[in-house]
């Protein structure tokens, strides 16, 4: 099988994997047929997932307000915080406007959040 190419093949795999995974750990040979099986297995069960379970990329709003959540504030404090109007807050998790680059970089730095994310890299 050089690729799994239906839900019933992925869960015959996964099923096998976990069958095999007593019977691997760190000391086993690369050269044992359990750890072969499991390791090809496990790549082709990596990759089917990979295609159908994606979750994708987290948008600029999905990460601004999980740290929102994370950090307790609501979108009032983290006007106050960055220095803009709650509306504007508003206006960037409701997609209706993009932050400049000076918002973006306060947003960067106060919500500790990658740069490469707030620029859309």
């Amino acid at each position: 099988m050089t690729k799994i190419e239906n839900e019933r093949q992925y869960e015959w795999a996964v099923a096998r994997v976990e069958e095999l995974l007593p019977f691997v750990n760190e000391d086993t040979p690369t050269t044992d047929s359990n750890y072969i099986e499991l390791v090809l297995l496990s790549n082709l069960v990596a990759d089917y997932s990979e295609e159908h379970y994606s979750l994708g990329k987290p948008s600029l709003i999905d990460i601004i307000k999980l740290r929102m959540y994370e950090m307790g504030l609501n979108q009032a404090s983290l006007a106050k915080l960055i220095g803009v109007s709650p509306s504007r807050i508003n206006d960037y998790l409701s997609g209706k406007s993009e932050p400049t680059l000076k918002v973006g970089r306060l947003l960067s730095q106060k919500l500790d959040i990658d740069p490469a994310i707030v620029l859309g890299v």
